[in-house]
């Protein structure tokens, strides 16, 4: 499995297109079970790299982590969620998406894995609201002792700006334009 925290980040985002879906499953602890050539391809990795391990694999630094907390609290509770996502490439290249994170369940119910589908993001929606409004998470992060307090800070500061808006996680990224 090749180590990419230390990977240097080029600044070269990679694309894909519009008619092609990323698909990825994990186990319940996030353990990749499954991704499509697409995945592959744009993570620039091979599905014996990828299997079994974790799928934070791809997470860029530049990703608050305040997203993925409420993306994973969401899809623990059992509800879908919506989310512009930049993940990197093993070369260090990086990528956005706009993601659907659902539970995966079995006969009786029960969450045994989640399923991802990602899509072309909206670039005006990524430069207009995405990118400024995760370059504020980040900085709030980075502003306190622990990664901990800082995500717990970036988070408050993403709840305060749904109730302030009356709307949930979801409604916001739709209302912002896909």
């Amino acid at each position: 499995m090749p180590n990419t925290d230390s990977v240097h980040l080029t600044g070269h985002e990679r694309t894909f297109d519009p008619d092609e879906i990323i698909v990825s499953k994990t186990d319940l602890d996030g353990k990749i079970t499954y991704g499509n050539r697409v995945f592959y391809r744009l993570a620039g990795l091979e599905e014996k790299d990828c299997l079994n391990v974790q799928h934070n694999l791809i997470r860029h630094p530049e990703m608050p982590r305040a997203v993925f907390d409420l993306l994973w609290s969401t899809i623990k509770g059992g509800d879908e969620i919506f989310a512009y996502v930049v993940n990197r490439s093993s070369n260090g290249d990086h990528y956005w998406v706009f993601a659907h994170v659902t539970p995966s369940r079995d006969s009786t119910g029960s969450i045994i894995g989640y399923h991802s589908n990602r899509r072309v993001p909206n670039r005006k929606t990524l430069e207009t609201h995405i990118i400024p409004l995760y370059k504020q998470l980040l900085t709030i992060e980075k502003q306190h002792a622990s990664p901990k307090e800082g995500m717990a800070a970036a988070v408050k500061v993403v709840t305060d700006l749904l109730a302030e808006k009356k709307m949930s996680f979801n409604e916001l990224m739709f209302s912002l334009g896909v």
